[in-house]
């Protein structure tokens, strides 16, 4: 596996664009680890081991969370692990990552707005936009953990 090419060099405009969509998103989600869990889970539906790795690292980083990012990709079956809020967003995160498989649910859209307002879930959408947009760009382009490191 090989980097196809850095990016943040190839296209300068396009990298503040994503930047500035970063910076919105991480700055009105003001739970951060709820915040990595939203780019872990759509990571994880994305296949992208680039972000994969650097958002596990991230939460790592907020706590002792290795069984809360282990477990991710089953959180139903570890209800103990994740608050009713986390797993309503993280619900959430997969129905907006696999936008076409269903859309959103009304089910699940009044599900997360029990525990935020209109303005909130506006900032969690944006989140997870974000996070699909950096796969995408990751995916594209060839990134895997490691691939910046000097050589």
């Amino acid at each position: 596996m090989s980097l196809r090419f850095n990016h943040t060099k190839a296209n300068g405009a396009a990298f503040r664009a994503m930047m500035a969509l970063e910076e919105y998103a991480g700055s009105h989600v003001t739970d951060k680890v709820l915040y990595e869990l939203i780019k872990l889970r759509a990571s994880q539906i994305n296949g992208c081991a680039y972000c994969l790795e650097m958002h596990a690292k991230d939460m790592l980083k907020l706590g002792d969370h290795s069984d809360r990012i282990l477990l991710l990709s089953v959180w139903r079956e570890v209800p103990h692990l994740y608050t009713d809020k986390e797993r309503a967003v993280i619900e959430l995160t997969e129905a907006v990552t696999q936008i076409s498989h269903q859309g959103v649910p009304d089910v699940l859209y009044h599900k997360v707005r029990e525990f935020v307002s209109e303005s909130e879930y506006m900032d969690l959408i944006m989140a997870v936009n974000t996070i699909n947009s950096w796969n995408r760009i990751a995916i594209s382009t060839g990134m895997f953990p490691g691939c910046f490191d000097a050589k």
